[in-house]
């Protein structure tokens, strides 16, 4: 298939050398084209540049001229941490904050993490695959291309690897780039609570193996937190992981200064998420590592909890990534438009840094850095063109709005 988008008012985030991720000051910079066209032939980016130069591709037929006009088109929203695949919902504890219960009191009532593992356990995979696929359209509908999915409600073997196979599915359904994390190490099961060592021994001896030999996660997470898992259980887990083939990840420090980021730099992960409780040393080991920080606005917004420290992280010289965390706990939404816009208005970041933080960032939090996440020849062709707008702040300034209009992945119109 062979698409050409004409007359562009804004054509964002172009490159002519794809860049692995975007760093401190040069976060505040985009490379934009006015008036121009887009070329995509199959499911690759074949060609772009201004229509004052364009002369058009003599040798191509069966073309599907798409007129741009008056909108922005940019490259698909990579979002590097959700949840996707859950059961129920877990509006009860929406109202039990508002009454004054903490997002820990709830926990320890057997809220939280644990419903949902509880409402998972009893749902069958065709039920998660069928509710998911339409958590999947609605994202892509809002401009994501590219999604991780951790499993975690699963929290014992069976239905952690009913979970995976799950999302092993929804890549073969969904038209979207997906990656898939073990998250086993989200919670203590209550029938452990009294032998959590036998719990970490079951995730890294029963559940590991089975989950390498059906190649079912491209990374494994650890949720390192008061409560939850130490900062030496995580090193510990994500070694093993590493060994069976899974890239590192860590929740950290969203509800403390609990170790998380530390681990994550010593245990090589790609990523650390959250960072609300991140300081000067965790900062500072970032610096000497190849590790994302990456935040999520939606939780910490919907959970009411400290900012993390955004305009540090960049001014420090450090990239920084922006996903939904899309759960049916602390973040049911995966609209990215509405991150950028928390972004923007709760971050002090700027539209550019912030658009740099959904797209080729995140796209690194994936491992997806030189396929996704910019406009560049030979990339998948995963993009979105908007509603007639001036220009692409317009997409945080008008929060809560959606003004993607047309929706391509890999090449295909899919809305």
């Amino acid at each position: 298939m062979k698409i050409l988008i004409k007359n562009i008012k804004q054509l964002v985030q172009t490159e002519d050398i794809p860049k692995e991720k975007v760093i401190g000051k040069d976060m505040k910079s985009i490379s934009c084209i006015a008036n121009a066209w887009l070329a995509i032939e199959d499911d690759k980016i074949a060609g772009f540049g201004k229509m004052e130069d364009w002369e058009g591709i003599s040798d191509w037929t069966n073309l599907t001229i798409i007129d741009a006009t008056n909108k922005i088109v940019m490259p698909c929203f990579c979002d590097s941490h959700t949840h996707i695949v859950y059961a129920g919902s877990r509006e009860g504890e929406f109202v039990d904050r508002i009454n004054g219960l903490t997002y820990e009191q709830i926990f320890e009532r057997g809220g939280g993490i644990l419903n949902s593992s509880k409402k998972l356990q009893n749902a069958s995979e065709e039920e998660l695959v069928e509710s998911a696929l339409k958590r999947l359209h609605e994202i892509a509908m809002q401009g994501t291309g590219a999604v991780e999915i951790k499993s975690g409600y699963g929290l014992c073997v069976e239905a952690e690897l009913k979970m995976l196979r799950v999302i092993k599915k929804l890549k073969t359904l969904s038209p979207l780039t997906i990656k898939a994390t073990f998250l086993g190490a989200h919670a203590i099961p209550k029938e452990f609570q009294e032998a959590r060592r036998k719990y970490i021994d079951l995730l890294i001896n029963e559940m590991m193996p089975k989950i390498a030999e059906e190649k079912l996660a491209d990374f494994c997470d650890v949720f390192c937190e008061q409560n939850y898992f130490t900062k030496e259980e995580t090193i510990e887990i994500l070694g093993h992981a590493k060994k069976h083939g899974m890239i590192p990840k860590v929740h950290a420090e969203q509800l403390s200064n609990y170790g998380g980021v530390l681990a994550g730099v010593e245990a090589g992960a790609i990523s650390v998420d959250h960072l609300e409780y991140v300081g000067d040393k965790e900062i500072e080991a970032l610096k000497n590592s190849k590790t994302m920080p990456t935040i999520l606005p939606g939780a910490a917004f919907f959970l009411g909890l400290p900012l993390p420290p955004a305009r540090k992280i960049i001014e420090a010289g450090l990239p920084l990534a922006v996903a939904s965390d899309y759960n049916p706990g602390s973040s049911p939404s995966g609209n990215m438009n509405l991150m950028l816009s928390l972004c923007c208005i709760q971050y002090k970041m700027t539209p550019e840094e912030a658009i740099n933080a959904a797209t080729i960032n995140s796209a690194y939090a994936m491992g997806l850095s030189k396929t996704h996440g910019s406009i560049a020849i030979g990339k998948q062709a995963n993009i979105f063109i908007t509603k007639e707008i001036p220009n692409y702040s317009f997409i945080p300034y008008s929060f809560g709005s959606n003004l993607v209009e047309t929706v391509i992945i890999a090449g295909k119109v899919i809305a």
